[in-house]
């Protein structure tokens, strides 16, 4: 067994590039090296800007030898009367590679059937690898390819050279003109110069020492000590420390193939900016990471990673000043430029931006969620109505702003910035912040409830305009993010655990847009399906039987509050034995009623005594439960549900439902209905058998 070096060496790749393009070439590999039975050990991925390395550790010499037994005809279609093979036998012999005189008769659940045996000797894995990685390299998909050249196969960045080593045996194979060696280059800037590698025992260390750090936690790890060395070692800022952005740390740990910090700093006059502003603009465009003192407060500096070492900081870390101050001073400018016009007037001018051609401008937008905020308002929280309504009325109103125009990310942010400048409420000020919250799935929810009201009234507004239109939602289209939307709107009714009818609220919403949509009921129950498809996914995707959710959703869902309530229920009894045997009774009860919907009973018509006492017990039942339930407490009301077993068990043993009277079978028929519609209030419990 030995040793694979992979490694494929490239112009500078996008930082966001690296990691998924790793992720495919460790993934491809198991894949390919199982459908073609190669052994192997521990799979490592190394990687920077300039490679994508992959080592896998004791791969077998050859392939597992195989033993196939292939089914073929039957032996009445394969042999003649005298015995002989037919073609049928001939040709599937044939088409495996063997021939008649392999075949041989077996008995099976059908009957005799010929059977082709044939031992299959493994290959050398060095005849399978060139193909194999070559079909790798092929086959990885970037967000973004090119082509150059006359080259025919696209790839993120143009390919410089490949290693293909087998223990210390090169893997020849070609591609695009670019032959596979054992060489490998160092750093572009500190050791520009190419460098034999053997195997890929010596891999890193070669590359340590030619100041390529290929180990992607090792040198996201001297990101970090970089950085708080260079504010540590500049003497700049009194009490200051790196606040380190673990997204950014990612990002710029696949944008340098060894990091070097440098520290700078900025004038304070910037500093009256909101902080977001600063970091957005450190962050974004330059790639800086902020500085803050003990109590986290932004201190006027910035610390830059740089792919190279200098001879002189100072000169780097003017650099890096000059260009952080152009960006500042041009945000500091747009700043003072939106500051200056009034909340108001920015959103007046909404009405030059579309929100969708087939849906109106964002000022009418803007119209609706004042609207739509109130009745939200007016469910959860009617003494916040008025401020509801006003956050609503301004929310979309940055929009407009140069700021927002130049950093799109900072929508809200800014909106939340301009309202305290004008002396806005700060509960509105804040819920035109939060309402763009979640941004995306697991992300921060509205912390305050005028924040969540809009933030629910701006998604369900987004969500009947679209599906009002006739937009589609497939597996690779979802241009306006519906997904996320539906799943935005659960968050924040789970967090909050608010009683709201969706239904209801996607009613009201289509009636906003007028004639703009189809606002029936069609439209109304396809919303409320495609929150209930995202609703039941997400339940699964945390660990909740799916059913437990089917059991729910398949019955009811408008309340999200509500329909996990009864999830939570029915998780906590359906362990009891008697819920297991219920369950399969209410199974029975629905296929033996089937499409009868009548529960109208007549007592008189009960003759049998099983059939008296489950009727009883229903009733006593009905009782019971509509107390529980009124109350929102559904484990009780299970539990009530659970005095059905013996009596159902009962009635099934001892009584005919199909009595040949049709006034007594009806009445039987009617008696099951209206036990499985008393069983539904919670859920359909035979799903959780199926």
């Amino acid at each position: 067994m030995r040793d694979l070096l992979y490694e494929i060496g490239t112009e500078e790749l996008p930082a966001s590039f690296v990691q998924p393009a790793l992720k495919q070439m460790q993934e491809k590999f198991e894949k390919k090296a199982e459908e073609l039975k190669i052994q192997h050990g521990t799979i490592i991925v190394k990687g920077t800007p300039r490679r994508l390395a992959l080592i896998v550790e004791g791969i077998a010499d050859k392939q597992e030898d195989i033993r196939e037994e292939l089914l073929g005809p039957s032996v009445k279609a394969g042999k003649d009367s005298e015995g002989k093979f037919t073609k049928a036998a001939e040709g599937f012999a044939r088409s495996r590679g063997g021939s008649v005189d392999d075949l041989k008769e077996v008995d099976t659940a059908k009957g005799p059937y010929l059977m082709l045996v044939r031992e299959v000797v493994g290959r050398e894995t060095r005849e399978l690898l060139p193909e194999m990685l070559k079909d790798i390299l092929i086959e990885l998909s970037f967000a973004k390819s090119m082509r150059w050249g006359a080259n025919r196969h696209a790839f993120a960045r143009p390919i410089q050279w490949l290693i293909a080593v087998l223990g210390d045996d090169i893997l020849d194979f070609e591609h695009e003109g670019i032959t596979t060696s054992n060489v490998t280059r160092g750093h572009r800037f500190l050791a520009n110069s190419e460098f034999t590698v053997q195997n890929s025992g010596v891999y890193e260390e070669i590359l340590d020492s030619n100041h390529v750090v290929a180990d992607i936690a090792r040198r996201r790890e001297m990101v970090v000590e970089e950085i708080n060395k260079a504010v540590a070692e500049s003497g700049l800022l009194q009490d200051a420390k790196v606040a380190v952005d673990e997204d950014l740390v990612d990002l710029v740990n696949n944008l340098v193939e060894k990091p070097f910090g440098v520290c700078g700093n900025f004038d304070e006059k910037f500093l009256k900016l909101p902080e977001e502003v600063l970091i957005t603009s450190m962050r974004e465009h330059q790639k800086y990471f902020p500085v803050v003192n003990s109590e986290g407060k932004l201190l006027p500096g910035f610390v830059a990673v740089n792919n190279t070492k200098v001879k002189d900081q100072d000169v780097t870390r003017k650099g890096h000043q000059r260009v952080l101050r152009a960006r500042l001073e041009d945000a500091l400018f747009f700043f003072n430029g939106d500051c200056a016009g009034s909340m108001e007037e920015k959103r007046k001018r909404l009405d030059g931006i579309i929100f969708q051609a087939k849906l109106g401008t964002m000022l009418e937008k803007s119209e609706r969620l004042v609207k739509l905020s109130r009745i939200l308002a007016e469910k959860i929280s009617p003494e916040k109505a008025d401020l509801a309504s006003r956050a609503a009325h301004l929310c979309k109103a940055d929009l407009i702003s140069d700021m927002v125009g130049e950093f799109p990310s900072l929508q809200g942010v800014m909106g939340y910035a301009y309202a305290r400048n004008e002396n806005e409420a700060e509960e509105v000020a804040v819920a035109i912040k939060e309402h763009y919250m979640p941004k995306r799935s697991g992300a921060e929810l509205p912390a305050s409830e005028v924040g969540a009201i809009v933030a629910l009234a701006d998604r369900f507004d987004t969500l009947a305009g679209c599906f009002g239109i006739g937009q589609k939602v497939t597996g690779t289209a979802d241009p306006f993010g519906l997904r996320r939307l539906s799943l935005a709107v659960l968050a924040i009714l789970i967090d909050g655990r608010w009683d709201i009818s969706i239904k209801e609220i996607v009613t009201k919403a289509l009636a906003l847009y007028g004639d703009k949509v189809d606002g029936s009921s069609v439209t109304v129950e396809t919303v409320l399906s495609f929150i209930r498809g995202r609703f039941a996914n997400d339940c699964v995707a945390k660990g909740i039987d799916a059913g437990v959710v089917e059991a729910v959703t398949s019955v009811s869902f408008d309340n999200v509050t509500d329909a996990l309530t009864r999830i939570e229920a029915l998780r906590t009894i359906r362990d009891e034995e008697a819920f297991t045997v219920l369950a399969a009774s209410y199974k029975r009860i629905r296929n033996i009623i089937k499409q009868n919907e009548n529960i109208e009973l007549d007592e008189a018509l009960f003759t049998e005594s099983a059939e008296k006492v489950l009727y009883a017990s229903y009733q006593e039942v009905k009782v019971e439960m509509a107390d529980l339930l009124g109350k929102g407490d559904y484990v009780a009301g299970l539990q009530a549900m659970l005095k059905l077993k013996q009596p159902i068990d009962s009635f099934f043993d001892e009584v005919m439902v199909m009595a040949e009277d049709e006034a007594v079978r009806t009445n039987r028929l009617n008696l099951l209905t209206a036990i499985g519609e008393l069983i539904l209030q919670v859920g359909d419990i035979s799903k959780i058998q199926e």
